[in-house]
Parts: structure tokens; C-alpha cells; sequence
């Protein structure tokens, strides 16, 4: 009776080991699958600097076209007429009493309030 269990233990102890060991010819099959390429590894840091460079790229051309909206505007700002209009003062708060939210700007070169300031040359403001 002591053999029979002692078999019979032995048997399902083999059983265990048969499992556990097909178990872990499971688990490694389904790691080799997911193995990544040396290859991806490698082109990984290429990558980066690729995408790195067209940001960059892309970075440049708007800063480009901004620069190019600027200038336009800086150009168009000699025909304003603010300077010479009697209501326009160079105070930082406050540049034309008249109209404060279109001055200097190209909305005011057709402004309704302009009034050109009026200098009067006579002997006595010229020399006095």
C-alpha cells in the first residue's frame, strides 16, 4: 500500500513538473513574438531628429510670415496722418483725444476728425 501511494505520488509530482514546464514554453514562444527588431531599435534616435527638424522647419516659415504681416503694416503707417492732426498728443495714455481706438493705426487714414494743426508764422512767434 505504501508502494502504491508512493507511485501514485510520484506520478502526480511528474504530472506538475510536465505542467510547470509546458507553462514556461508558453510564456518564452509568447516573448520571442514580441521581440523588437534591432533595426527600429537603432533608426529610434533618427526619428526624433527628423521630427525635430520639420517642427522646426515649420517653426521658421510662420516666424517668416509673421516678420512679412509686420512689415506690411510698419509700411502702410507713413500715410497716417495722426502727427499733424491738432487733436493728436505723443503721450503714451492717451495719443488722440478725438478717436484713442483707431490711432496710428491704417483705420485712420481716412479719419472724420482729422483737423491739421494750424501754424501761424509771424515775425513775433518766428524770432520771439
Amino acid at each position: 500500500m505504501v508502494k502504491v501511494n508512493n507511485m501514485y505520488s510520484e506520478k502526480i509530482f511528474q504530472n506538475k513538473i510536465e505542467t510547470e514546464q509546458s507553462e514556461i514554453k508558453q510564456t518564452t514562444a509568447q516573448q520571442d513574438n514580441l521581440s523588437i527588431p534591432d533595426l527600429a531599435v537603432s533608426l529610434t534616435p533618427l526619428g526624433f531628429v527628423f521630427i525635430w527638424a520639420i517642427i522646426l522647419l515649420i517653426l521658421q516659415k510662420i516666424r517668416a510670415n509673421l516678420d512679412e504681416k509686420m512689415v506690411f503694416s510698419i509700411n502702410g503707417l507713413h500715410k497716417v496722418p495722426c502727427k499733424n492732426c491738432k487733436f493728436f498728443s505723443n503721450n503714451h495714455y492717451l495719443k488722440c483725444a478725438v478717436k484713442p481706438d483707431i490711432v496710428m493705426t491704417e483705420e485712420a487714414i481716412n479719419c472724420s476728425e482729422y483737423c491739421p494743426k494750424r501754424v501761424n508764422f509771424s515775425a513775433k512767434n518766428l524770432f520771439g
